[in-house]
């Protein structure tokens, strides 16, 4: 019991704290989240994943591997929630925000923060990718899910083309492949850049549920939490196996599966209204109850 403690209070208790900041100062100013998301969107996230795939030098087949099981695991879950939501007999629109809640996770604001402090940069930064990879499918097929049919994949797909993660992804690839090195000023401005990442996602974190509210149907959030804290692990750790994933890679795969739901999902649900209010009330609860679920994860995989 002392190691789950020492566990939780020197790797979940400082993101809660820090992302309690950004949830206090989002109370007393009525801070809208938008313009601190978009720059940690456009500047700090792109510049976090460049500088640590270049300065650890992660090879283009790890890079692809852990890239394929997050995609794997990501739409196995999606394939759950849609059975167990045909089960429960789901409206069309709930069913379709389970959906979405189950397969995203918070893998930028959350997941980061969480290997860096359990298992350091080198999980950091296979984290870094399967953070990515879960961007492009929620800005694909998390799009058209949300939708409900009213988005092609080519407006998904011109939606992908606006991330900048994942030009810093090719870059740092096409940097790694040819032996590149940024020129001395702009290097020390993107690892200037990178260390202010996490810190300013756990803001986020705060700011952005503080804007959470509940939702009203019990069914698709217990069914929802329930997939994405209990069951998304162990369907993680089985397929890590398979794939022979290892040392920080299989750590950090592994966790970041385990992360609780995606707060970008909130905006995709107010966009495309697909229940807006049960999709935040999903996050809020995940979030709040993830540390029951991590806590033991980490001190298996050996934080």
């Amino acid at each position: 019991m002392s190691e789950l403690a020492s566990i939780f209070l020197n790797n979940i208790l400082p993101i809660f704290l820090a992302a309690a900041g950004g949830f206090a100062l989002g109370k007393a100013f009525n801070l809208d989240p938008r313009p601190v998301s978009q720059v940690a969107f456009n500047i700090f996230s792109p510049c976090l994943i460049f500088y640590l795939l270049t300065s650890l030098e992660v090879s283009g087949e790890a890079v692809a591997t852990m890239a394929l099981f997050a995609t794997i695991n990501i739409l196995l879950m999606g394939g759950m929630a849609w059975v167990a939501g045909r089960l429960l007999k789901l409206e069309r629109g709930v069913l379709a925000a389970a959906i979405l809640t189950v397969m995203i996770g918070n893998n930028g604001n959350y997941g980061l923060a969480v290997n860096k402090f359990a298992f350091g940069e080198a999980a950091l930064a296979y984290a870094s990718v399967y953070f990515v990879t879960g961007a492009i499918i929620f800005y694909t097929i998390g799009v058209i899910i949300a939708s409900m049919g009213k988005v092609s994949l080519k407006q998904a797909a011109l939606e992908l083309v606006k991330v900048p993660a994942v030009y810093a992804v090719i870059f740092a690839l096409l940097f790694n492949a040819v032996g590149w090195h940024l020129p001395l000023p702009i290097d020390r401005t993107v690892e200037l850049l990178s260390e202010a990442a996490i810190p300013v996602l756990l803001v986020l974190l705060g700011l952005q549920l503080q804007r959470s509210t509940q939702g009203n149907n019990l069914r698709a959030l217990g069914m929802s939490v329930f997939l994405k804290l209990a069951i998304t692990p162990l369907v993680a750790l089985g397929l890590a196996r398979l794939m022979g994933l290892s040392g920080p890679a299989w750590q950090a795969g592994i966790t970041e599966a385990a992360m609780p739901t995606a707060i970008m999902s909130t905006i995709v649900a107010s966009e495309y209204d697909v229940e807006p209010s049960l999709v935040t009330a999903i996050v809020l609860v995940s979030t709040l109850l993830s540390p029951l679920t991590l806590t033991p994860l980490l001190a298996y995989l050996g934080a």
